[in-house]
């Protein structure tokens, strides 16, 4: 039975890249699923405010002035905590910043990984070891809102994808728009690519996602979008010159986050290496196809998208190559793969 008694106001902090933050909206499901009565609330930078304030998980929005504002920015964030009646604080991942703004912040409730110097400001912590990657980095994650539950509820509800989704009318008239105005046949299923890896993970080549992209259409009944971010434009269309004898379209968001999003979840698939956007259409339970180094610290398995089990691909160097060496990763493999289970 859910507890009802003081409803809590919880602050979940994972204020970093996109990708980190899209693998804590499990979390945000696991406190709202278990505890319906509690506001969330969200502390991130500016760049991702547009897709937090999108998280059906997350109550209240809360930004981050970020590093360059220094301590003053750290004592901003102390304010908005005492501002908003901010009672239990879960930081999935701490700085010194963070966690000296928390603790003048006067939350009751402080809990962290027990693995950085700053474990020393918090009042609860979690032994997790995060760097020896034997587990998905949302996992952790959810062990520290599951050490926050275990006195909240009776029993916790394990919460399961999708974590993000729109009216499905609004996506099927976006996609029909999108494939009318480029002249993709109705019955092509649609591939989204994106090569860009926003200065995240090793990931393959231009020229690898070309042979890519040319094997898995080579049946004729898919279509291939390139997408990019705003600062990826210049590389995405010299890397679409590569793909001349390809038919294919250039999708490069300059709308944010959330329309971005939007044409994530009307694709078929979605192929890329470990960055952002590669967990934001996790988070749709859209297919995914992902290519990751075998670094201990950025394997597919600490870095495992948050879509079913049964809509993910992953592909890595093998063992006889570096461990960042993605020129090894055999194509003509990883395209018959992708068409027999996902084309």
């Amino acid at each position: 039975m859910h507890s009802t008694k003081n409803p809590e106001r919880v602050l979940l902090i994972r204020n970093d890249k996109l990708g980190d933050f899209m693998l804590s909206w499990p979390s945000y499901a696991m406190l709202k699923i278990n505890l319906p009565n509690c506001t969330t609330f969200a502390l991130v930078p500016e760049y991702t405010r547009e897709i937090a304030e999108a998280c059906p998980w997350i109550d209240k929005v809360l930004i981050d002035p970020g590093k360059s504002a220094g301590w003053s920015g750290a004592i901003k964030i102390s304010r908005l905590i005492r501002q908003h009646r901010i009672n239990a604080i879960i930081t999935l991942f701490s700085t010194t910043r963070i966690a000296l703004a928390i603790l003048f912040s006067g939350a009751h409730y402080r809990i962290a990984p027990a693995t950085k110097i700053t474990q020393i400001f918090y009042r609860n912590k979690v032994k997790q070891h995060r760097s020896k990657s034997i587990k998905p980095e949302y996992e952790y994650n959810l062990d520290l809102v599951r050490n926050y539950l275990n006195n909240k509820t009776d029993s916790i509800i394990e919460p399961q994808p999708p974590y993000f989704s729109f009216q499905e009318k609004e996506i099927q008239r976006l996609k029909s728009d999108f494939m009318r105005k480029h002249n993709i046949d109705a019955a092509h299923k649609l591939i989204i690519i994106h090569p860009g890896s926003g200065g995240s993970a090793s990931n393959l080549s231009h020229q690898q996602y070309c042979e890519l992209a040319q094997r898995i259409t080579k049946s004729g009944n898919s279509h291939v979008i390139l997408s990019a971010g705003p600062d990826e434009a210049s590389s995405i269309i010299e890397f679409s010159s590569l793909l001349s004898d390809t038919p294919h379209t250039l999708l490069i968001s300059t709308d944010g986050l959330t329309v971005f999003a939007k044409h994530i979840a009307f694709a078929d698939l979605f192929i890329s290496g470990s960055t952002g956007p590669l967990h934001l259409a996790g988070a749709l339970n859209i297919h995914t196809a992902a290519f990751y180094p075998r670094r201990r610290s950025a394997t597919a398995l600490r870095w495992k998208t948050i879509n079913e089990d049964s809509r993910q691909l992953t592909f890595s160097p093998p063992e006889n190559s570096g461990e960042e060496e993605m020129s090894a990763i055999n194509i003509d493999h990883a395209a018959r793969k992708i068409s027999r289970y996902f084309l």
